[in-house]
C-alpha cells in the first residue's frame, strides 16, 4: 500500500499497512474484532502530531502499537510498525524493553494507572532514570510541580489527579525519549488545569526536540497545539495533513462530520447534530469504505471498492470524491 509521507523522508515513526484484529471469546465460541484496517501514518523528529476520531476509530490501538503495548487478545495480521528504522513487532524482548528506555514516551488518560501506588513517586522517577540515587527534584521542577521535594516522599494518593498526571508527564520525559505518546493524557482534568498540562507537554517537547503522538477527542485543542492532524475511522487514517486544514477545510466527509459536531462549533443555544449512524463493527477488512453507511456524498462505488491514499490540496485523504467535494467546499456543503 501506498502512504503519502508527510516527513520529508526523515520519518521517526513509520507505520504502514497495519492491521490488527482482538480475539474475542464466549461459551464455545471465539471471533475477532478489526481494530485497525490498514492504518498508515509517518511522524518526523520534532513534529506533533495529534490523532482524532469518534471512539473506536482505532486511535488508542494505533498509539498502543508504537510500543507493542497491546493486550493479550490483540492479533497482529499484517503491516509494519517501525521507529527509526527498527521493526518494533520483530524486536526481542531485550531490544524492545531499550527501544521503550531509549525512545519512547507514555502518557496515558488515568494517571493513577500509570503510577505504582505501592511507592513513593520519587523512587518511581529513580527508576524511570535507571538510577537509584538520582535527585528528582529537578524533574518534578520540570512539570511545575511546587514544593518537588514533598512531592517526590509522597504516594501516588496522596497527589490530586492533576498532580499525578504531571508525575507521570515528568516519568516518560525523564529519559528523554525521541516520540511521546499522550492517550487523552488531559481527558481526566478540570478545563483549567486540563489546558495548563497540555501547554506544558508541548512546551517541554519543544525544548527536547521530542514528536509527539496526542490522540484526542477535543478537536480544538488538538488543532491548537499539533502541526499536523491525522483523522481516523474505521482503523485506518482517512485524513492527514496541517491541522488547520484538516479541521477548517476538511476534504474527507467524515472529517467534516466530526468538526461539525465538535460542541466548540454550535452557537449558544443551538442544539448539537450528531454524526448519524453508528462507527463501524469490523470483522474483516472493509470492502469499500467504511464510512459509507453514514456519508451523505456516498455513491455505489463507495460501498464496493476501498478507497486508497490520495493527495488532495496537500493532504492524504481517503475518499473517492474527495479532490470534486473539497472543490465546492465540502465543510459547507456537510
Amino acid at each position: 500500500m501506498t502512504v503519502l509521507d508527510k516527513t520529508g523522508g526523515t520519518g521517526l515513526l513509520r507505520i504502514d499497512g497495519l492491521v490488527l484484529d482482538y480475539a474475542t471469546r464466549g461459551p464455545g465460541t471465539s471471533s475477532r474484532v478489526r481494530a485497525l484496517d490498514g492504518a498508515d501514518l509517518a511522524v518526523a523528529a520534532g513534529e506533533t502530531v495529534g490523532i482524532v476520531g469518534e471512539s473506536g476509530s482505532g486511535k488508542s490501538t494505533l498509539g498502543s502499537a508504537v510500543g507493542r503495548l497491546l493486550p493479550r487478545a490483540a492479533v497482529p495480521v499484517a503491516g509494519t510498525v517501525r521507529i527509526a528504522g527498527e521493526s518494533v513487532f520483530d524486536l526481542a524482548p531485550g531490544a524492545l524493553r531499550r527501544l521503550r528506555r531509549e525512545r519512547l514516551g507514555f502518557v496515558f488518560q488515568d494517571p493513577a494507572g500509570s503510577l505504582d501506588p505501592t511507592m513513593r513517586v520519587g523512587a518511581q522517577l529513580r527508576l524511570a532514570l535507571g538510577d537509584r540515587r538520582a535527585d528528582v527534584t529537578p524533574h518534578l521542577e520540570r512539570v511545575r510541580l511546587a514544593d518537588a521535594r514533598r512531592v517526590a516522599r509522597s504516594y501516588p494518593h496522596e497527589l490530586s489527579g492533576g498532580m499525578a498526571q504531571r508525575v507521570a508527564i515528568a516519568m516518560a520525559m525523564a529519559g528523554g525519549p525521541r516520540l511521546l505518546v499522550a492517550d487523552e493524557p488531559t481527558a481526566a482534568l478540570d478545563a483549567q488545569v486540563r489546558a495548563e498540562v497540555s501547554d506544558m507537554v508541548f512546551a517541554l517537547a519543544a525544548e527536547t526536540g521530542t514528536s509527539i503522538l496526542w490522540l484526542s477527542h477535543d478537536l480544538p485543542a488538538a488543532r491548537r497545539l499539533c502541526g499536523r492532524i491525522a483523522v481516523m475511522y474505521g482503523g485506518r487514517v482517512v485524513e492527514d495533513g496541517p491541522a488547520g486544514e484538516v479541521l477548517g477545510r476538511p476534504a474527507h466527509p467524515y472529517t467534516a462530520a466530526l468538526a461539525g459536531a465538535a460542541p466548540a462549533k454550535a452557537a449558544f443555544g443551538t442544539r448539537l447534530e450528531p454524526i448519524p449512524g453508528r462507527p463501524p463493527l469490523l470483522t474483516g477488512a472493509s470492502t469499500g469504505c467504511a464510512f459509507a453507511p453514514r456519508c451523505p456524498f456516498s455513491v455505489e462505488r463507495c460501498t464496493t471498492e476501498r478507497p486508497e491514499p490520495r493527495d488532495v490540496e496537500g493532504r492524504s485523504v481517503l475518499c473517492h470524491r474527495a479532490g470534486e467535494l473539497a472543490a465546492t467546499g465540502l465543510e459547507a456543503r456537510a
